[in-house]
């Protein structure tokens, strides 16, 4: 289960905004997509919907395992998030999913990816201390339900297991770019409007500062059109959908997140 914990002290555990199944794949794949070593087009989304549609990926006592293979190397990564309420998942058990660990795997990680959603169904199983995930007020709840549970599922536990998983630093990956912490991620809603006579792209956001950089962004309705993603100083624009009206006018709908990296987190203290 080390991908799990990777992803606790890396601070990628999230509250899910919504408890719509759909709306809750399409969040944790875009933050996946919002990753600096994923490559533009990479369509997580899609690839976690297409796998959801094909084959339901709850495993039982509130839990789901979504992932999405991609055609390239690199590290298996995940993303949790919890939903307070839980989601109509549509698992064999029937009850509402509460934690959904979606996974990036790379081609060279199949096997290992196999390996660590079999050991997370097996604990998830037999781990006594599942009734906590439902009565969880916060995300510290449930980060230290995770923490035992991994703790549990390791054979040579020893008492001081647990005080050194709870560590959030992040490991480096050798060779392999290390993921930057995401506790600091900010994800906009955003509207942009464009097209008809004489109409300059508008943007809709409750963010001031943002809606200010992205009205000044030249070529960003080009970028969206082709690639469905646009990088704009440390924002990730990213297309969800359009919508045509009259006058030519078209309105895109998209997600814009920003992770706050050590270096951009330095800038704004000078």
């Amino acid at each position: 289960m080390e991908t799990l914990l990777d992803a606790l002290q890396e601070g990628r555990l999230f509250e899910l905004p919504e408890n719509d199944k759909t709306h809750a794949l399409q969040f944790l794949a875009h933050i996946i997509e919002a990753f600096p070593e994923i490559p533009a087009g990479s369509e997580i989304v899609e690839l976690v919907m297409a796998r959801e549609q094909a084959t339901n990926t709850g495993i039982g006592k509130g839990w789901a395992c979504p992932h999405a293979g991609v055609p390239f190397d690199g590290d298996l990564v995940c993303v949790v998030g919890w939903s307070p309420a839980g989601i109509t998942y549509g698992t064999k058990d029937h009850q509402p999913v509460r934690l959904v660990t979606m996974f990036l795997v790379p081609t060279n990680q199949r096997s290992h990816y196999l390996r660590e959603v079999s050991i997370v169904a097996k604990a998830v199983e037999s781990f006594a201390g599942n009734d906590r995930l439902e009565s969880a007020r916060d995300l510290n709840d449930v980060r230290n339900y995770l923490l035992d549970l991994i703790a549990a599922s390791k054979e040579t536990a020893i008492p001081d297991t647990r005080a050194r998983m709870i560590r959030l630093q992040a490991k480096p990956t050798i060779g392999q770019p290390a993921l930057k912490d995401l506790s600091n991620l900010v994800v906009e809603p955003v509207s942009l409007v464009c097209g008809g006579s004489g109409i300059r792209q508008i943007t809709l956001s409750q963010n001031a500062e943002l809606t200010v950089m992205l009205d000044q962004a030249d070529g960003l309705i080009e970028k969206l059109e082709a690639d469905g993603v646009c990088q704009i100083k440390n924002w990730r624009v990213l297309c969800r959908n359009t919508a045509a009206y009259e006058g030519g006018r078209i309105v895109y709908k998209c997600l814009a997140i920003r992770i706050m990296l050590e270096q951009t987190q330095r800038n704004s203290d000078i």
